[in-house]
C-alpha cells in the first residue's frame, strides 16, 4: 500500500496491480486492483509493458526482497525505482536499480547507493559514502562522510555511523545505536532498554493526585 500511494502521486508511473507467492495469496483485490500470484504473473502483466518494484522490507536480512527482485528480473522484468521529488539527493549521487527513496532523504555529493536499497524517511547519507547492495534504512539514521555500509545490512531508526566507519556485510544495526569503529560481517548490535527511574512521572511533575 505505501509503496502503491507514492508511485502514483509522486511518479510516472501507475500501478497496474499486485503479486503475491501463491502460498500467500489470500485476497485477489486491494485498493480495486488485481492481486495474482507471483508465480502467474507474466498471464496479467506481461513483461513487455510492466515494471516491478518488490515491496518488501527487511525480511530474513533483505534476502527475501532480494530473490524475489532477481526472480522478477530472470523472467524479463525491468526493476522499477523510486527516488522522492521532496528528497534532496545532489546531482552526482549515483544510484542503483530497484531502489526507494521516501522523503527528506539528505543524500549529499559523491554517494554511491547500490542495487535493491531503502532509504526510508529523514535519513541524512554523508558526502563519499558507499550503501552497498540489498541494505534497508530505517527513518532518521546518520551515515557520516566517507562511510561504508556492508551489503544486506539493516541500520535501526536513529541509528549513528561515525565518520569513515564500515559496516560490515549483513550487520544489523539496532534503533539509536552509534556504531564508532568498523564492524565484521554478520555483526550484529542490540538496543538496550533504559530502566524506569525509581520514582513515576506524575510523582516527578507533581501531578496532583
Amino acid at each position: 500500500e505505501i509503496a502503491r500511494e507514492y508511485f502514483d502521486a509522486d511518479s510516472e508511473y501507475r500501478v497496474a496491480g499486485f503479486a503475491v507467492e501463491a502460498a500467500y495469496l489470500k485476497r485477489t483485490e486491494l485498493h480495486g486492483l488485481p492481486v495474482v500470484a507471483f508465480e502467474e504473473l507474466e498471464r496479467c502483466f506481461p513483461a513487455v509493458d510492466h515494471e516491478i518494484f518488490v515491496a518488501v522490507v527487511y525480511t530474513q536480512l533483505n534476502r527475501l526482497r532480494t530473490r524475489l527482485a532477481q526472480a522478477a528480473k530472470a523472467r524479463g522484468y525491468r526493476l522499477a525505482s523510486f527516488v522522492s521529488p521532496r528528497a534532496f539527493v545532489w546531482r552526482n549521487v549515483t544510484i542503483g536499480e530497484h531502489c526507494f527513496v521516501f522523503e527528506d532523504n539528505t543524500v549529499q555529493p559523491f554517494v554511491s547507493i547500490g542495487e535493491n536499497v531503502v532509504l526510508w524517511s529523514g535519513n541524512h547519507v554523508g558526502h563519499h559514502s558507499v550503501i552497498e547492495a540489498n541494505c534497508f534504512v530505517a527513518s532518521h539514521v546518520v551515515i557520516s562522510g566517507f562511510c561504508t555500509i556492508g551489503a544486506s545490512s539493516f541500520l535501526g531508526v536513529n541509528a549513528t555511523i561515525a565518520n569513515n566507519v564500515r559496516v560490515g556485510r549483513d550487520n544489523w544495526v539496532g534503533p539509536n545505536v552509534a556504531v564508532m569503529k568498523d564492524t565484521a560481517d554478520g555483526a550484529l548490535f542490540k538496543t538496550e532498554q533504559p530502566e524506569p527511574a525509581r520514582v513515576s512521572a506524575p510523582r516527578f511533575f507533581k501531578v496532583p493526585a
